[in-house]
């Protein structure tokens, strides 16, 4: 489709104020499913109507050519999910409003558990935006410097609690049993230790340091993840490092859907134990 037709479609009413609210979505977000989609018009207090009617607008922008859009099957293979991103159109369309799209043609390229992670971190935004009173912002993929290494790299997702002028960072790093995963894993915590042995006030923008969370997909992998970090020797000292998996943002209250691995004095062994912020309550 050509940009005149597409211009021709504003025109006409056809590609409207919410089909670029929409577009503001996907271009934040970069990949995001049509659920998550919804999701967040409601929380922005924008009426979609329904997710049906919300789905009808996403088929138009497909079928322009201002998204991609690609099928997933679920973990448990009961049902398939749409994930959307932008397109060269969409692209031009946002710039032409004058908002800042850094979209290139390679994003579409991206391995998928690269895209199953960015959708892992919309589910721990959203669970927080829509469960947790004392939620006060979110930002995608917050940059984080490693001053040491000389390198800026990206959590998966930062998240802000505020309550009785009391604020706290968290940032969220998610796992996913790739290929080499443990080699990535390793890699990134080098990074984060860095950044926290590093740290003073205002580094990467944090008046103090963030608690970090790593995501897992399930209580087995955490232990995995936990144990290749100690008998890597990449603990980081000083901060209690807190996991989470994904399924635990699905409950109905995440107050105790963060863990911690401790160490039973009379064992030696480390017990992985839930625990419970007040921050966190509904």
């Amino acid at each position: 489709m050509s940009i005149n037709q597409i211009i021709h479609k504003i025109n006409v009413g056809h590609i409207t104020d919410i089909h670029f609210k929409v577009l503001e979505i996907v271009n934040e977000f970069e990949f995001i499913t049509s659920r998550q989609i919804f999701q967040l018009l409601e929380y922005r207090g924008i009426d979609a109507k329904s997710q049906d009617k919300l789905n009808n607008k996403l088929e138009q922008l497909v079928k322009s050519k201002i998204l991609t859009r690609y099928y997933f099957t679920s973990e448990e293979g009961k049902c398939i999910y749409r994930v959307y991103c932008l397109e060269k159109m969409g692209k031009y369309l946002l710039t032409s409003r004058g908002t800042d799209c850094k979209w290139q043609p390679t994003d579409n390229t991206k391995p998928v558990s690269l895209i199953k992670k960015r959708l892992a971190g919309n589910q721990i935004i959203l669970a927080y935006l829509r469960k947790v009173k004392s939620f006060d912002e979110y930002t995608v993929k917050p940059a984080i410097t490693a001053k040491k290494a000389g390198k800026t790299f990206r959590a998966t997702a930062g998240i802000k609690l505020t309550k009785s002028n009391k604020s706290i960072a968290l940032i969220f790093e998610v796992i996913r049993r790739e290929e080499d995963w443990q080699k990535s894993l390793i890699e990134k915590m080098k990074l984060y230790k860095d950044f926290y042995e590093s740290f003073v006030p205002f580094d990467s923008g944090y008046e103090m340091k963030p608690q970090l969370i790593l995501v897992c997909e399930d209580d087995k992998h955490t232990v995995e993840a936990f144990k290749e970090i100690v008998t890597k020797q990449i603990e980081i000292p000083g901060i209690n490092l807190l996991f989470t998996t994904d399924l635990k943002q699905n409950n109905e209250t995440i107050k105790q859907s963060l863990t911690e691995f401790k160490m039973d004095e009379t064992t030696g062994k480390y017990k992985l134990e839930q625990i419970e912020l007040k921050l966190l309550e509904a």
